[in-house]
């Protein structure tokens, strides 16, 4: 195995090398192990364009999980006797059919974790009681994206009013328990950098975010995760559009860590879009790049992906693979 250091030297003479490539001429590969989260991503359909977000999510996009598909979702969850049920979108708040989807989930597999990706403020429009009382029956873990506790640099990246309602948000979670200690209710913030550089120190960051918030808005929460910039969507165009794209690539090639690769969340996950299909990883969702390069409809299949079969990978996957790796 090497060092973090070695792979960064190695890694800083990138210069359009596709990844795939790179861990070969390093003698790594990249397999799956045992598949145990089924991800969900119920729709495009959001109420914030962050300049982060690598799917294009926002207000004009209609692609969502019909109620057919949500009924094969689960099914597939219940008989590859999943672990983890990874819910996502867009906004998945805003999805219709997201709380008998979490009812179902947790009356058919009752030992699964069901983890719910929220953006707040789509909680907050739907109505947070209501939607936090069914999360709580259920034990539902929420993580919540919350890219900085100062309002002017969150707004620069999800939109005027986002901090405020997001804040609200957060603190009707608490009401409910969420992030407080011994509810074993879990709230998880999910914070990304502003611009084309990695995210710092992650104990840092969470030990400042929990100092803030308490002090200031008397929020609590478990963990803070830190997460580099996928150079997808919307963060990509804004890339090219400074004509910073090569730069930040060579910056995530550089910081590449050969530890990170063996705990990248594709090697145990299997990602299920709006239509149904299946996708090594979100990232790969969002590229259209089915799980293993052939494309399958989750009604096809009869148990999670094998141990050792073929991910398929692109030059986003240094982000994946740098400084600390991604959740």
């Amino acid at each position: 195995m090497q060092s973090m250091e070695s792979s960064a030297k190695e890694a800083i003479r990138f210069d359009g090398e596709t990844f795939h490539s790179y861990l070969g001429r390093q003698g790594l590969s990249l397999t799956r192990l045992k598949t145990e989260t089924l991800q969900v991503n119920l729709g495009l359909y959001c109420n914030q364009a962050c300049k982060h977000c690598h799917l294009d999510a926002g207000p004009n996009r209609e692609e969502q999980m019909d109620s057919n598909t949500l009924e094969e979702v689960a099914e597939y969850g219940q008989r590859g006797g999943f672990k983890t049920i990874d819910i996502t979108g867009g906004a998945p708040e805003l999805h219709p059919g997201l709380l008998p989807f979490i009812e179902k989930i947790k009356k058919q597999i009752p030992e699964a974790r069901i983890m719910l990706r929220s953006n707040l403020s789509a909680l907050l429009e739907q109505g947070l009681d209501s939607h936090v009382q069914v999360f709580k029956e259920a034990g539902v873990d929420v993580v919540a994206s919350m890219p900085a506790y100062h309002k002017q640099q969150l707004e620069a990246q999800r939109g005027q009013g986002v901090f405020s309602s997001s804040i609200h948000a957060l603190q009707g979670l608490n009401k409910f328990g969420y992030g407080q200690t011994g509810t074993g209710l879990k709230l998880d913030l999910i914070v990304n950098p502003a611009g084309a550089f990695l995210p710092p120190d992650q104990k840092e960051t969470e030990d400042r975010f929990r100092n803030k918030m308490h002090d200031e808005y008397g929020i609590s929460f478990n963990r803070v995760f830190t997460m580099a910039n996928v150079p997808m969507g919307r963060f990509k165009s804004w890339l090219e559009e400074k004509g910073m794209y090569h730069r930040y690539m060579q910056r995530l090639a550089g910081s590449f860590n050969s530890c990170a690769l063996e705990g990248v969340m594709c090697r145990t996950l299997v990602s299920v879009g709006w239509d149904g299909y299946l996708y090594d990883c979100d990232f790969n969702l969002a590229l259209g790049i089915p799980m293993g390069g052939t494309k399958v409809h989750v009604s096809e299949m009869s148990a999670p992906p094998t141990p050792g079969s073929r991910i398929v990978t692109g030059n986003h996957c240094y982000t994946c693979t740098a400084g600390s790796g991604f959740t």
